[in-house]
């Protein structure tokens, strides 16, 4: 944000705000394609419960078990939608920030307008991101409850794998590795000036 103020021209960073809302407004969309699909096998939950036990896994279950699955499903994909639509709207209370900051021949840039502009802005975006991690961690896990259609076992079993995927993803890749040599070499360039 700090250098995003000191810019002239900020095409590119109304671009990539543009680019987090619309990836964000794919899986919102994604999200209720989902949810009319689940709607539709609650409504079909007497099939469904006949063609379970043919599938790898799955123990014979009743339809009442099956419905409930696939409403907690359900609920999984509503939260997804509304807090995809909730990151949508704070990138774009960013981009609406963007447009408001203070210009490169403020004044004030490294003043007090200049640094809380950078702080509050920070936060906003910081938060978007945020949200829209959680929808995904929405998807991921919608696909292990899903596995709960099968068995118990095989359920648990998906939520490990997907505990263990996002631990390793978010805490020990080689990307976070890269992000962090990233912000340690801002960290000494401003250290520097």
């Amino acid at each position: 944000m700090s250098n995003l103020l000191r810019r002239d021209n900020r095409i590119a960073d109304a671009s990539l705000l543009n680019n987090l809302e619309r990836n964000a407004s794919f899986l919102a969309s994604t999200s209720l394609f989902i949810i009319a699909g689940l709607v539709t096998g609650i409504a079909s939950s007497e099939q469904l419960h006949a063609i379970l036990p043919t599938l790898p896994f799955a123990v014979p279950t009743d339809a009442i078990s099956v419905q409930f699955k696939l409403i907690v499903v359900l609920l999984i994909h509503i939260y997804a939608f509304f807090t995809f639509t909730w990151s949508m709207r704070q990138y774009g209370f960013c981009a609406v920030l963007l447009g408001a900051a203070p210009l490169d021949k403020d004044p004030d840039l490294d003043g007090a307008t200049g640094k809380n502009y950078v702080r509050f802005m920070s936060k906003v975006i910081d938060r978007a991101g945020h949200t829209y991690n959680q929808g995904l961690r929405a998807f991921y896990f919608s696909l292990a409850v899903l596995a709960w259609l099968l068995n118990i076992w095989v359920f648990l079993l998906a939520a490990a794998f997907t505990v263990l995927i996002l631990y390793r993803r978010e805490f020990h890749s080689k990307t976070l590795d890269a992000m962090i040599g990233v912000s340690t070499l801002e960290l000494n360039e401003l250290s520097k000036m």
